[in-house]
């Protein structure tokens, strides 16, 4: 792939891009006594697809819209089951439980750590949210919330987003 793309005279920084971003998308295959699991020894797939991100992000600085952004401006189809002036909610496509859903702000902010003062009423929401729809979606007996933030927190897609899993007993200690 790399050599082809060189061929078609694609930058080289575009390449690294290209390819961390194609990684970030790639497809899973699951198996379904694994569906649920996570492989914590630092190479799962979302860890080495964290590193490729971050590496990008640091080297090239701002880069395309992502995955999220798509979903939020409608470019990209998703289950959405909140929207509202500041953020959008909707199913994970990859889910690690039998609910599992995402809430993104719809002016992206790439990490939590970039997040500044400024950004506490619109983290505040987020939670608010998170709180609401996990109602909505009958997570009555609790659910987990999680914000992957940087390489070492597993973080593959850099605009912020709060995943909210349950409908099964979690496990401790996560990751």
């Amino acid at each position: 792939m790399a050599v082809s793309m060189l061929a078609r005279g694609v930058s080289t920084r575009r390449m690294v891009f290209q390819m961390a971003t194609a990684l970030a998308l790639a497809p899973r295959i699951t198996v379904p006594h694994q569906m649920y699991s996570s492989d914590c020894d630092g190479n799962s797939d979302e860890v080495i697809k964290a590193k490729a991100a971050a590496s990008a992000r640091l080297r090239f600085g701002d880069r395309e819209p992502t995955i999220f952004s798509k979903i939020v401006d409608k470019s990209l189809p998703a289950d959405i089951i909140h929207e509202d002036d500041l953020c959008v909610a909707f199913q994970s496509n990859n889910p690690l439980a039998p609910v599992h859903f995402l809430i993104v702000p719809k002016d992206p902010i790439p990490a939590l750590e970039m997040a500044d003062d400024d950004d506490t009423q619109l983290l505040g929401h987020m939670m608010n949210v998170a709180r609401k729809t996990a109602v909505k979606e009958g997570l009555d007996n609790g659910y987990r919330v999680v914000i992957n933030d940087g390489p070492d927190g597993a973080q593959s897609v850099y605009h912020l987003h709060i995943h909210v899993m349950g409908g099964r007993q979690m496990g401790w200690p996560p990751g």
